[in-house]
């Protein structure tokens, strides 16, 4: 919300600066479409001047051949209109859109190498404003704003010298109305963007609230909240309400107002030309031309207050994406990384401190060593810091002290492509994209062959309800997974980990939490299997899964308490025994008679 109110003035010379080098790759389109616009405004000025001569030199004189030839220039002069506006347009909105690719392009790459931390701070809302709203911002400041207040500022300027030029009382009768025009489109400006500061505030609420009733609908319905929740997106869209049409208001006071002087304008012009012409000092062409030039010169006036919204957006939009822009990422390579040219596996802890905010200490001084090929569980309460050091080995977050090191070398010296190249990781919620399940499993990876994605199906036991599905591996997958399983999804995030194949880890963040008892028999399999000659770090509550390790970690608070293997740990009756009591002598209790 706070990001929303920046707001600032409609120039800003520093932006501008930084905006023009994505327009400068196209700069021939727009140096174009700036050479279309200078033709076309002086067709635009051409325009009455033959009016003027057709009235006072054909029909004045009766020559209805010369009238011919002025209506035929007249005529040109419109299709050339046409044909100018036409190019111009086509070729500002190209560069536009162009521009507008680039820097989407750029903002979403940048966005994709910005540290975990980056996204804890922003919500995901506020993001894709920045990708779609904010670059839409810029687009219409490329295609109809700055270019069309300066082709409205020279409009002016040209109008204003015909107007001299044809006769110079009538020109200064029309200026007389600009200096109150100046002072209410001042008046106007400064209500309009406390309008639209106002709009954009409650707009973005509008947007979380159906954002966030639409993600929670389950909860909605099942507690019959449909009722207080529509109240409440009631009020807060009436609020909206309320900005937008303070903002209709300034609209609907300043155009009529605009008329009121242009109709004023014309009246004085009428009644001043038409003494002019009965005096015979000014021809009745002189004034049909007057008049015209009059109807021009206020249209630009009305369009500036428009266009100078578009600016003021702009700018804000810009310093928005800007922000995201000159963000880095806190977690970097080196500039001489260090390239493992063999991974055996080895992991080791040395006194690692680690807090997401500072002073929070989550891991406090933790130290342990992982042999190669070694599979060790880490356990303990929800806030112990398991899945922490899961974050530090995949180098998603740089430890504050101590140090992580994998074969002697410390992470931060490896390069995170490599590093995590040498990852395999299955969570406890699995990320599905929109698309087919082979699409989940390779991940636009194309050298993972078809062959190789239905191998490491099978090889988690996946392969049997992917073929019970309409098209198989080529069954479309909707948002998030919708219509899968929880334990369909695990296993199909497990098929990816197995068809990237870690060389170095496969770290598993409690992958067998939310399935069913078969579901996890088939992951368990697969589990051991994967898990033979791969070194290991299992987070996990399932006995099963436990009990496999060769050790196991317990965490409390942050700090390693304990540490050994199950059966070890059980007779130390501490706080493994403990979550052990907890969690799973209710299962061996309940466990049918001769059962293993």
């Amino acid at each position: 919300m706070e990001e929303e109110t920046i707001f600032g003035k409609a120039y800003d010379g520093r932006l501008v600066r930084r905006l023009v080098r994505y327009v400068r790759p196209y700069a021939r389109g727009v140096v174009a479409a700036l050479l279309l616009l200078a033709g076309l405004t002086l067709l635009e000025l051409a325009g009455p001047v033959i009016i003027k001569l057709a009235i006072d030199d054909a029909i004045g004189r009766g020559d209805f051949a010369q009238l011919g030839q002025y209506a035929l220039e007249y005529l040109a002069v419109v299709v050339g209109i046409f044909f100018l506006r036409y190019g111009q347009n086509y070729l500002l909105n190209r560069a536009g859109q162009l521009a507008m690719h680039d820097l989407r392009v750029e903002l979403f790459a940048h966005m994709q190498g910005l540290s975990l931390a980056f996204f804890d701070r922003n919500p995901v809302g506020r993001l894709m404003t920045r990708l779609t709203n904010d670059v839409d911002a810029l687009n219409e400041l490329l295609t109809s704003g700055g270019l069309m207040i300066l082709s409205d500022a020279i409009t002016i300027v040209g109008i204003a010298v015909a107007l001299l030029l044809l006769n110079w009382p009538l020109a200064l009768i029309t200026f007389l109305v600009i200096p109150p025009l100046l002072i209410l489109t001042s008046v106007v400006r400064a209500g309009m963007r406390s309008s639209f500061r106002a709009v954009r505030i409650r707009l973005a609420r509008v947007n979380a609230t159906i954002a966030e009733n639409i993600s929670g609908i389950h909860v909605i319905q099942l507690f019959n909240r449909e009722r207080t929740t529509y109240e409440h997106f009631d009020a807060i869209n009436h609020d909206l309400l309320r900005a937008h049409l303070r903002g209709v208001l300034f609209f609907a006071i300043f155009w009529p107002l605009v008329g009121v002087a242009s109709a004023v304008t014309t009246g004085a012009i009428i009644w001043y030309g038409g003494a002019q012409v009965l005096q015979g000092v000014l021809t009745v062409g002189s004034v049909v031309a007057f008049l015209q030039y009059v109807e021009r010169f206020f249209q630009p006036i009305r369009d500036l207050s428009e266009k100078y919204n578009i600016m003021q957006q702009a700018m804000a939009s810009s310093e928005r994406i800007f922000q995201i822009l000159d963000e880095r990422p806190e977690v970097r390579d080196k500039s001489a990384p260090v390239s493992l040219a063999r991974i055996r596996g080895e992991i080791e802890f040395r006194n690692v401190w680690f807090a997401y905010e500072p002073g929070n200490w989550v891991l406090k001084n933790v130290s342990f060593h992982i042999a190669e090929g070694e599979k060790v569980a880490v356990v303990g309460a929800t806030g112990a810091g398991k899945t922490s050091i899961i974050s530090m080995v995949s180098r998603f977050y740089d430890v504050q002290r101590g140090q992580i090191l994998v074969d002697g070398v410390d992470v931060r010296d490896i390069p995170q492509v490599e590093l995590r190249r040498q990852v395999g990781v299955v969570l406890q919620d699995p990320f599905l994209f929109t698309g087919t399940i082979a699409h989940n499993i390779r991940l636009n990876e194309h050298q993972i062959t078809d062959e190789q994605v239905r191998q490491a199906a099978r090889y988690v036991h996946a392969d049997d309800f992917i073929m019970r599905l309409p098209q198989g591996y080529d069954t479309p997958v909707r948002e998030r997974g919708a219509g899968l399983s929880v334990g369909e999804k695990q296993l199909i995030a497990f098929a990816r980990a197995v068809a990237f194949n870690p060389a170095l880890l496969l770290v598993l963040d409690e992958a067998t939490a939310n399935v069913d008892t078969e579901t996890e028999w088939l992951i368990q399999q697969a589990l051991e299997r994967l898990m033979e000659g791969r070194t290991s770090i299992v987070i996990a509550h399932r006995l099963s899964t436990i009990r496999e390790v060769d050790r196991i970690i317990v965490l409390h608070k942050g700090q390693i308490v304990e540490e050994g293997t199950h059966d070890d740990l059980l007779q130390r009756n501490g706080i493994y025994a403990r979550l052990y009591e907890l969690q799973y002598r209710d299962q061996e209790i309940a466990a049918p008679a001769g059962s293993t």
